[in-house]
């Protein structure tokens, strides 16, 4: 049985989404977590995989239970179908958690068939939080929004943004990683601000290199600043080479909101389609 998971996290304390030896992941409590409820070793596999310090409202993952573990499943009453047990896990999950914990499953459900978390996604979108002197320093919302003391110009910011969107080689704004490709759709890119004079990007791309939306953020920051033009962006973009005028921001300020997929039908069709690009982009994979 496939399960597909909803799932949230303050990403402060963690060392990213993926396990790693001896340090504290999202994966690796999770996993822990679902070992105590259902036994064996399950292993989730994610939409995205969130670097350290980066949050997440609408991430995705989904779990393989073999017959031993879906008997296992919490069943809140004896006559309670499969459903029913597959609905009460995140409840599970939360008490092995504890009573305030920095992730937790919003929902569980059956997966359709031919859903994969990650192949089967044709999207994602990501939220970026950033004050500026306008808006003021709230000690509340330290851990989810990075803090400038410089006055942003939200237009210009704005406008540059729109200049990034489309089918591009956005290896200016990646972390380089041997044989991976850095050519990526740029779906949405703007700006606005909340009701509290926070600055909010809204960043939608079919997938991101590693540390794309934080630099792509960076980017809009310097345009924000005077320190370069809005047009430059796309110069910069163009001639695919950092500078140190577009910085990587803090992971503090950014939040995984939400993962798109197609209709059920074409969930299968998707993944196998992803599957075949990711090897042919990245053939060391």
């Amino acid at each position: 049985m496939r399960i597909r998971l909803d799932i949230a996290y303050d990403g402060t304390h963690f060392r990213g989404w993926a396990r790693q030896p001896g340090l504290r992941t999202v994966q690796g409590e999770l996993e822990s977590a679902f070992t105590r409820i259902v036994g064996g070793a399950p292993r989730l596999i994610v939409a995205g995989r969130t670097d350290a310090g980066v949050h997440a409202s609408g991430q995705v993952a989904h779990l393989d239970l073999d017959e031993d573990q879906i008997a296992r499943l919490p069943r809140r009453r004896r006559d309670h179908d499969e459903a029913d047990a597959i609905a009460a896990l995140p409840g599970r999950v939360r008490g092995v958690l504890g009573q305030y914990p920095d992730v937790s499953v919003l929902r569980a459900s059956r997966a359709p068939d031919g859903f994969d978390a990650r192949f089967s996604a044709v999207w994602r979108r990501y939220a970026y939080r950033l004050a500026d002197a306008n808006a003021g320093y709230d000690p509340l919302d330290r851990l989810r929004t990075t803090t400038l003391r410089s006055t942003l110009d939200l237009e210009a910011m704005d406008a540059a943004a729109s200049r990034l969107i489309g089918l591009h080689d956005f290896a200016a704004y990646c972390k380089a990683r041997e044989e991976a490709t850095t050519i990526r759709t740029l779906l949405e890119y703007d700006w606005r601000r909340g009701d509290d004079g926070v600055l909010v990007a809204n960043v939608r791309a079919d997938a991101f290199c590693h540390s794309m939306v934080r630099a792509l953020v960076g980017a809009c920051v310097a345009v924000g600043e005077g320190r370069i033009e809005v047009d430059d962006v796309v110069a910069i973009r163009d001639a695919r080479m950092r500078i140190p005028e577009t910085k990587v921001l803090a992971a503090r300020g950014l939040v995984l909101a939400e993962v798109g997929y197609p209709a059920d039908e074409l969930l299968a069709a998707r993944a196998e389609q992803t599957r075949r690009r990711r090897d042919a982009d990245d053939p060391a994979s």
